[in-house]
């Protein structure tokens, strides 16, 4: 992440990190642990499901690492393509989806201010 909007998350960043909720920290990377642990979802499906909410969220770190620990856990580079044709699909969705909110708005006004 050599862009300046996205400073590189370092060692000294991490640490940093640690050092001012060391507990909070710890609690985190445990919970971290266990939701990416194998259990009713292998960790590969899990991390194909990360990569594709990491593009909805638009987070270059999450987009980053997750790619590699997808990878690392088997996934070939077709399904993490895959899952961010996913990601893609469902936030133009929601858009689409929303737009029930506008045409409601229009009718609403429409009624409002006819004849």
């Amino acid at each position: 992440m050599g862009d300046p909007v996205y400073p590189a998350a370092t060692h000294d960043v991490g640490a940093r990190r640690r050092e001012l909720a060391p507990d909070i920290h710890q609690a985190f990377d445990e919970f971290s642990r266990q939701v990416f642990a194998d259990g009713a979802l292998p960790q590969k499906t899990k991390q194909l499901i990360a990569v594709a909410v990491a593009h909805v969220t638009q987070c270059p770190y999450c987009i980053a690492g997750h790619t590699r620990l997808a990878h690392h856990a088997g996934a070939g580079d077709a399904e993490i393509m895959e899952a961010i044709w996913v990601a893609a699909e469902m936030r133009a969705g929601g858009a689409f989806a929303h737009s029930t909110i506008a045409l409601h708005t229009l009718a609403g006004y429409d009624h409002d201010h006819a004849g």
